[in-house]
């Protein structure tokens, strides 16, 4: 008989931005609890009933639709929410960089999602050369309560820092003896960093959960090759606090002709601070 895997429903209100911190770098997973309240899951619920979705490849009790970040209204307004961008400055300093956007709904009898990773250092079909950025954050904002028995989130925590053949970002597993199942409110989201090893569980239950997705990057992690940038005549359309995290999708900052002492080298990078764990 299979082993139900443990569930992590700790109190995630309880955890500092330091723990939050040190929860995502290190465990590759970390849940920001209530960032959305009834009236705006509600809100995002009456625009997700009108969407025209189509299945996954693998069942039609998987739906999705994707890119949807000019669908207006309570859809659009969703990039630029203030708590969840507040704490990925937090993270990855300025500028954050909106890479994706997309929308799914597991149904009763959807099988679950493989274990895999999002992000892929060379690109791939179903990622593209998104996986490629070196960083980014998976906010995966839930508008139905994760349950047992609804399709709750799967990780294998600490798995982005294997450098073994089994951590190689390609492969799919089926399961894993030490994956954790983790489950939250509606208005609750789950951020992944990409390379983690994670997906979900079969639906079980007697409803849909739906969520919207979204990846976002510090602005110095670019993908190694271009990607389609966002439609400037549609960003021009938004907030000016949307409009900030839709910048270029290829920025990146690097030196391939550093030198080993270069002019105006810093002695500081609170950024990099092993106390950044510690803070309040």
């Amino acid at each position: 008989m299979t082993k139900s895997p443990p569930i992590d429903d700790r109190n995630w209100s309880a955890l500092t931005l330091g723990e939050r911190i040190r929860q995502l770098e290190v465990e590759g997973y970390l849940v920001l609890p209530d960032l959305l309240n009834a009236d705006e899951v509600h809100r995002l619920k009456e625009c997700t009933a009108r969407f025209q979705t189509k299945a996954v490849d693998y069942s039609v009790h998987q739906q999705y639709v994707p890119d949807v970040q000019f669908f207006g209204g309570a859809i659009t307004e969703l990039i630029a929410h203030p708590p969840t961008i507040r704490f990925l400055k937090e993270l990855f300093g300025e500028p954050v960089v909106m890479m994706s956007y997309h929308y799914a709904r597991s149904e009763p009898g959807h099988p679950g999602i493989s274990l895999h990773a999002d992000g892929q250092p060379y690109g791939s079909e179903i990622f593209g050369y998104e996986g490629s950025c070196p960083w980014l954050v998976r906010v995966l904002y839930y508008l139905d309560d994760l349950t047992a028995d609804v399709s709750p989130f799967r990780v294998v925590p600490r798995s982005q820092l294997s450098m073994h053949p089994d951590g190689n970002p390609y492969l799919r597993y089926h399961s894993h003896p030490e994956e954790v199942m983790v489950t939250c409110r509606a208005g609750s989201a789950v951020l992944i960093n990409h390379r983690v090893f994670h997906g979900n569980y079969p639906n079980t239950g007697t409803r849909s959960r739906e969520l919207l997705a979204l990846g976002y990057r510090p602005g110095w992690a670019g993908p190694i090759q271009e990607v389609e940038n966002w439609d400037a005549a549609e960003v021009a359309k938004l907030s000016p606090e949307i409009q900030a995290v839709m910048g270029n999708r290829n920025q990146r900052v690097w030196d391939f002709q550093g030198t080993n002492k270069p002019a105006n080298m810093k002695s500081e990078a609170p950024g990099m601070n092993p106390s950044r764990w510690e803070r309040i």
